[in-house]
């Protein structure tokens, strides 16, 4: 196994606000990292309970946030999160799991492994399927998905403009 899920800790505190400077620098969307572009400082991103309640209030889902962790040098590559149970907005724009990869990791199959690796935590939550989403654009997570068992429930209009294409692909994978 080239990759590992860890949860976040300070240990990676480095490394995750360098996760964030690349992912923003590339002027990439943050897709499945608890707002970490929201954020200023690991401490503040750690507390995703409470500072995502708030921000959401009433429609916020818990989530589990995994780090994607190369095993050959311990290095972040990705971060993942698995929202749970859905709400009507994630059940029709956002599924899920939800998952980024840095630019300079990217092309080398780590967002499909992290992406399995997750399936098997959230077989371990009593999952027996997961909702995956994405734009119609974004080929590598469309890909990544099909990889990984997902198949394709239907599209629906991108009514909040959280994509490019106006159109946002809603996948099923069966555990």
């Amino acid at each position: 196994m080239r990759l590992k899920l860890v949860r976040p800790s300070p240990e990676y505190a480095g490394q995750v606000m360098k996760f964030r400077a690349e992912m923003l620098d590339s002027h990439d969307t943050l897709d499945g990292c608890a707002g970490l572009e929201e954020v200023s400082s690991f401490e503040e991103w750690i507390d995703f309970e409470n500072r995502l309640k708030c921000k959401y209030g009433a429609g916020y889902t818990p989530s589990e946030v995994f780090l994607g962790i190369r095993t050959e040098d311990d290095k972040v590559v990705g971060i993942i999160d698995y929202r749970h149970p859905l709400t009507p907005f994630l059940l029709r724009y956002g599924g899920n799991i939800g998952y980024s990869i840095l630019p300079s990791q990217r092309r080398k199959g780590y967002a499909g492994e992290i992406l399995r690796l997750m399936l098997c935590v959230c077989r371990e939550y009593g999952e027996e399927r997961v909702l995956l989403c994405c734009d119609k654009n974004n080929v590598a997570s469309r890909k990544t998905i099909l990889k990984n068992g997902g198949q394709l429930e239907s599209e629906t209009a991108d009514d909040v403009g959280i994509g490019k294409s106006g159109i946002i692909q809603r996948y099923w994978i069966v555990l």
